[in-house]
């Protein structure tokens, strides 16, 4: 079977509006153009996959099972406007914060590939055609470390680490490929780019 290319997306910040930790349902609040976005990678027969660090697992914010159920009701609310994500990876560790077996160093947290390789398997994708969308630099560093293009958007915490000259600016392993006002910028870039 021939491998197909996704675009990766961060949950919070570039699907749904960035709230802090999604705790309660309630804080689920979709980004409008979202639908659009995803409507178009549907179509264009790549994957849209959702990548996240839930480190609120770890932190004990909240459980795996919610987090599950979150982006369970967020398909649902996706698939009533006739769009859909192929599936959903997040990692529940955090290196310091947090009771084991969730306190550890691992290959899943972003900026480590892990749930990127895990995706590429299970989903048949090809890396190298592939892309990142997300809001902070650390989805920047992932996308480098899977081997695909990232694209950061302003919403969530993009603006504000684009105007910030702290030290989570861009470097060399975290400078996005293209910086998108939204997700749906970002997606209509990527369809452009590969023309």
């Amino acid at each position: 079977m021939k491998k197909t290319a996704a675009v990766f997306l961060d949950r919070d910040g570039v699907i749904n509006e960035e709230v802090g930790y999604v705790d309660d349902l309630d804080k689920l609040r979709i980004i409008p153009l979202a639908f659009e976005a995803i409507r178009l990678i549907n179509e264009s027969g790549m994957k849209a996959v959702v990548v996240s660090n839930q480190s609120g697992i770890a932190r004990g914010l909240m459980t795996e099972e919610f987090v599950r159920k979150t982006n369970n009701y967020l398909q649902d609310i996706l698939q009533a406007r006739g769009v859909y994500i192929n599936n959903f990876y997040y990692c529940p560790h955090h290196p310091t914060e947090g009771e084991e077996p969730y306190r550890q160093a691992c290959d899943c947290r972003k900026p480590a590939p892990g749930m990127f390789l895990t995706a590429s398997r299970d989903l048949n994708i090809n890396l190298e055609l592939s892309y990142m969308v997300g809001d902070r630099f650390l989805d920047m560093k992932a996308a480098r470390n899977a081997g695909v293009k990232g694209i950061l958007v302003r919403t969530g915490c993009g603006e504000e680490l684009l105007q910030d000259d702290g030290p989570d600016k861009a470097n060399p392993a975290s400078k996005p490929d293209f910086i998108a006002t939204d997700i749906l910028d970002a997606v209509r870039w990527i369809l452009r780019e590969r023309k």
